[in-house]
């Protein structure tokens, strides 16, 4: 393995586990008042974009980063609108 692929792997290890507390916490709770639900679908458009990108000039370390985060973000971002549709309804029936 290349240095610079040493360093996509060790980055991108990073920053998705970084990533997986805050995901955790969130499927958990089920809380997801604090997140905007404009933020998570621009990431995870943005995550999607960078995983095609990834793929189309094979850099791996990118492509194996943004698979998992793209996983996760989209778990929270049809969570969110999945609690908030139900509190929508929830609320309209009362």
């Amino acid at each position: 393995m290349t240095i610079p692929d040493t360093l996509g792997y060790l980055a991108a290890t990073l920053t998705t586990a970084s990533f997986v507390p805050q995901a955790w916490l969130t499927l958990r709770t089920r809380d997801v008042s604090g997140i905007s639900l404009a933020m998570y679908a621009a990431f995870t458009l943005g995550v999607a974009l960078w995983l095609a990108y990834g793929l189309a000039v094979g850099a791996w370390p990118i492509v194996v980063a943004n698979a998992l985060t793209f996983a996760l973000a989209a778990t929270i971002l049809v969570l969110k609108i999945v609690v908030e549709r139900a509190a929508r309804a929830e609320a309209a029936a009362r």
